[in-house]
């Protein structure tokens, strides 16, 4: 079973292009996190922006900088993503950001991690052709993440973030298009 599953992940890179040009826009993200084992939860609501990068441009040039990628122009594409989140709960801006993604291979490389501002990498992979998944490891952290496009005007979004082996937390999002 193993082996149908990999060879049913592909990470082929005219798939994560048409994937970032799919989820161009503008979108409002309701998302739950779940703290494991105690099950408190979290309310999030946000704007998130996504602009395709093409390759060559100058954010994805100075992206490989950043990974020390020997040619700058290697990045075959991208997305600038920028977003402002609000608490729910306590009905509070909560934070705002952008963050970069550049791929090559099946690699995915950030100017950022979730928890950190340095640059990381992730490996991604598609279980078919409109879902993206995910994996980043850094600080001894795993980060696992499945983004899934339904019609144009839906995304789902699933982190399972875990620290040695064990599971600390799960983010859940529903995207809706609003431009």
């Amino acid at each position: 079973m193993t082996s149908l599953l990999k060879i049913a992940q592909t990470a082929d890179e005219s798939q994560i292009w048409e994937f970032f040009q799919q989820s161009m826009g503008k979108w409002q993200s309701q998302r739950r996190y779940y703290t494991l084992p105690e099950g408190e939860t979290k309310e999030m609501e946000s704007i998130v922006t996504i602009n395709f990068l093409e390759q060559g441009c100058d954010q994805l040039q100075k992206l490989a900088q950043m990974h020390d990628l020997s040619d700058t122009g290697s990045l075959i594409c991208g997305a600038a993503v920028t977003w402002e989140s609000t608490d729910v709960l306590k009905a509070r801006k909560e934070s705002q950001g952008s963050t970069l993604f550049g791929a090559v291979g099946n690699i995915l490389y950030r100017d950022r991690g979730f928890a950190i501002s340095k640059p990381v990498i992730a490996q991604y992979c598609f279980s078919n052709p409109k879902t993206l998944c995910l994996r980043t490891q850094y600080n001894s952290s795993m980060f696992e993440e499945e983004l899934k496009l339904i019609g144009s005007k839906y995304r789902t979004r699933q982190t399972i973030i875990s620290r040695a082996g064990e599971q600390l937390m799960i983010g859940q999002y529903l995207e809706k298009r609003v431009d």
